[in-house]
Order: C-alpha cells, then structure tokens, then sequence
C-alpha cells in the first residue's frame, strides 16, 4: 500500500480516536446510608473510555459472508452511541441486503476492492477509499474483487439522530 493511502486510512482513523478519545470512563462508586450500612445506589462505567485495540486480540465472528470483529458499541461522553466494527466480505458477496437507517455511518476500505450501492447506485471503492453515508440513504456494499475485502465501519447517534429501526 503507497504512503498517500496509508496516510488517508490514518487520518480517518485518527478522527475515530479523537471521537472515541473524548470519553470519559465513571468510576464505580457506591454510596452507602450513614444509618444503616446499606447501599443505596451503585455507579458503573457508563461511558467509553479511551483505548487501544489490538487487531491480534480482537475476536473473530464468522458470518455468512465473511468475519466480523467488533471492537465497541457504546455511548461516549459525547455522542449517544459510537459503534466501530471490522468486516472482511469474501469475493462476491454482499454486506447485507440494500437498507436505511437514520444514523451516519463511515466506511473505510483497508484492503480489496468494494463496489458501494448508495440510492440505486453502483460506485466503485478501491482500497482506501472511504463511504460516508448519510441518514436514510439506502446503502450496502459488495466485494467486487477476487480477495476478501477488509474494511472498518464507524456509526455514531446523537440527540438529532432518529429513530433506531434499520428499513429496506
């Protein structure tokens, strides 16, 4: 891979830290009744804290299309939810049938060639390339190459974000 790609790959990557960076992890804490020694509320982690992810550690799902390694799927201290996963699509196959939903999503090709269908279209993504796509476009993508195709996936909501259901 050629240093321009390589440098766009981690610049987009370097957004998904400096969203995800922005967490702030609440400690546990208990808070316990003067008078009767019972605990009355007790306070876990309720946001992303920062991290680093190990792609030799992270676990590997098989799907019928491939893997998948989810990496997080949570609230962040500034946006309601995050979610970043990795996909490997194999050679012919399909994310998954062309839907909407009303969050953004980002789609950032590390390896292979991808075609993106976004609103009826068919636009060609070869490596490195990245998808943004917006609330309710109709999207998927298919791996149009003869390798498996790797690429990482960042969704976010916030309070504009609509409702949550995903549609055809």
């Amino acid at each position: 891979m050629n240093a321009i790609k390589l440098l766009r790959i981690g610049s987009l990557l370097m957004v998904v830290v400096l969203i995800s960076g922005c967490a702030v992890a609440v400690t546990s804490r208990t808070i316990q009744d003067d008078q009767s020694g019972d605990h009355l509320v007790t306070q876990t982690p309720s946001t992303l804290p920062s991290g680093v992810y190990d792609w030799e550690q992270l676990t590997v799902q098989p799907t019928d299309v491939g893997q998948r390694r989810s990496l997080f799927d949570s609230p962040t201290a500034t946006v309601n939810n995050l979610e970043f996963h990795i996909t490997t699509l194999n050679p012919g196959q399909q994310s998954h049938a062309p839907h909407r939903h009303p969050n953004e999503e980002l789609v950032m090709l590390k390896e292979g060639t991808l075609e993106a269908i976004l609103n009826g279209k068919m636009i060609p993504m070869p490596t490195g390339s990245v998808l943004f796509i917006a609330p309710n476009d109709l999207h998927a993508v298919r791996n149009v190459g003869t390798t498996p195709a790797t690429y990482f996936v960042v969704t976010w909501r916030t309070p504009k974000t609509g409702a949550a259901s995903a549609t055809p």
